[in-house]
């Protein structure tokens, strides 16, 4: 079918509904006018439907901002303890790109963590006395420490992880996810994003969790601490809800008439996406109120808990999130980009993350919601294993590193207790199971009942997908 008769069709078809019948049902407008039609990879602004059963229904990424090192986390390297302040053997760099911040060092030493490590669970996970509350759920955790990206510095790394390009203006993970699967509760976006209030490090750009060329209303909607948790939501001062309904029915018609002229469907995205700020007014205040949370969520999660805003509070409002159907949750955290003064400053990181992050998994599986709830933890890239600046016994810094970076999932159908992939005793190279971004992506679109090469989107001529032209489902992740 040409564009010329796709759009003929589409204004046939909006005729033939008619205005009530377009908006009867979830009541999200004009939104979604035909599904299922995935295996065409039609252009259309549709939920496209799931290609085989899925084990998660919802995903929570919990986006730690700036890189954290794998070393001192959870891939553990003795040798860098043993030979600390050596130079980073030729045969184990093999040449490979390093940043401009490091890369014109007269020397390279080797650091080693100033953490202990011990085994944890059945699977014997290595992991850090900086994790302890992680360390605890080991059997609950599928560790990936292989990793890799194709880029080095932190904007195209985060643009990369978070969209499946380097080139700002593709559409996020979020918002593939809202395209191709739709809501499961009208009342609420089905992305929702949460960042740490008051953390500096790396910017963070809304195009992170924006539609690219996607309609609009598969962008992610940012939740903030404080009375208005949605910007510009509420009505202005002298309105009442009444009068606001009569004003929505009236432009709902208004846009109706010009997609029933046009055949456009944009319209009716915008129309959409009033009726869902519209119950927005009224979901939103409910879930982002945690006061009817019992002591026994603060115990759990930690003090900070209590403080809107905070990462820990914002893990809260992920899991009551997910509680409501929201298909897709991601918080970020940043501070993580430690070029130097490592020691101290992934205390403190790991002091702000560790409990709540797996709180989360706890909370989530002790309510029955971890079995279809797919939880990922990262950043955009891994860090050296020889130390950035000057290396003294007390301190020392690593720079980016685009492979070994350490991921763990639960939940969501993921080969709960287990390990996957190598480094070598440096921690530098990769000596078995590589998993490329392309191919983390590929698999949790599989968790979810999507065929990665299927959920397309054809934009300037070309099909588009998450992963690009690559990625393969890693089978070895899935439990």
């Amino acid at each position: 079918m040409t564009e010329h008769e796709r759009a003929l069709a589409l204004q046939g078809h909006l005729r033939t509904l008619g205005r009530r019948s377009l908006l009867r049902g979830a009541g999200l407008g004009l939104a979604s006018l035909a599904l299922g039609r995935i295996a065409r990879g039609d252009e259309g602004e549709q939920a496209q439907g799931l290609h085989h059963a899925p084990r998660a229904r919802r995903v929570v990424h919990l986006f730690q901002s700036g890189g954290p090192s794998q070393l001192e986390l959870f891939d553990h390297k003795p040798l860098l303890q043993e030979r600390n302040g050596e130079e980073l053997p030729d045969s184990v760099r093999r040449g490979q790109r390093l940043t401009g911040m490091s890369g014109n060092q007269a020397s390279l030493p080797l650091a080693g963590a100033q953490f202990q490590f011990a085994r944890h669970g059945e699977s014997g996970a290595w992991m850090s006395e900086l994790v302890p509350h992680t360390a605890a759920i080991a059997d609950d955790l599928c560790i990936v420490r292989t990793v890799v990206t194709e880029a080095i510095n932190h904007d195209p790394a985060a643009t990369f992880l978070l969209t499946g390009s380097q080139i700002a203006g593709r559409p996020s993970m979020g918002a593939w996810l809202s395209y191709g699967l739709g809501t499961m509760n009208g009342d609420l976006p089905v992305f929702c994003v949460l960042v740490t209030k008051g953390k500096g490090g790396q910017p963070l750009y809304k195009r992170l969790w924006g539609s690219g060329f996607l309609s609009a209303r598969h962008q992610g909607v940012q939740l903030r601490a404080g009375p208005d948790p949605v910007l510009y939501l509420n009505d202005p001062p002298g309105l009442d809800r009444a009068t606001r309904r009569r004003m929505l029915d009236a432009l709902r018609e208004m846009h109706e008439d010009d997609a029933q002229r046009s055949g456009d469907v944009a319209p009716l995205d915008r129309i959409a996406q009033a009726e869902l700020a519209f119950r927005l007014q009224s979901s939103v205040p409910e879930v982002a109120d945690l006061s009817d949370e019992p002591d026994a969520t603060f115990e759990l999660y930690g003090e900070d808990a209590r403080n809107p805003g905070t990462y820990a509070a914002n893990c809260v409002l992920a899991r009551r999130l997910i509680e409501r159907d929201v298909r897709f949750v991601q918080l970020f955290h940043r501070g993580w980009d430690q070029h130097g003064s490592l020691p101290g400053a992934i205390r403190t990181q790991c002091r702000e993350t560790d409990r709540a992050s797996a709180a989360l998994v706890t909370d989530l599986k002790r309510r029955g919601l971890l079995d279809d709830t797919l939880v990922v933890w990262g950043g955009e890239f891994g860090r050296t294993c020889y130390c950035q600046g000057k290396l003294t016994p007390t301190n020392y810094g690593r720079d980016h590193h685009p492979r070994c970076a350490s991921v763990w999932m639960a939940g969501g159908g993921v080969r709960a207790g287990s390990v996957y992939g190598e480094t070598d005793e440096f921690g530098y190279n990769i000596v078995r199971d590589p998993v490329h971004v392309h191919d983390l992506h590929a698999t949790i679109l599989h968790l979810l009942g999507v065929d990665h090469e299927r959920l397309v989107h054809r934009h300037q001529g070309r099909r588009f997908r998450l992963t690009d032209v690559h990625g393969e489902v890693v089978e070895a992740l899935v439990g």
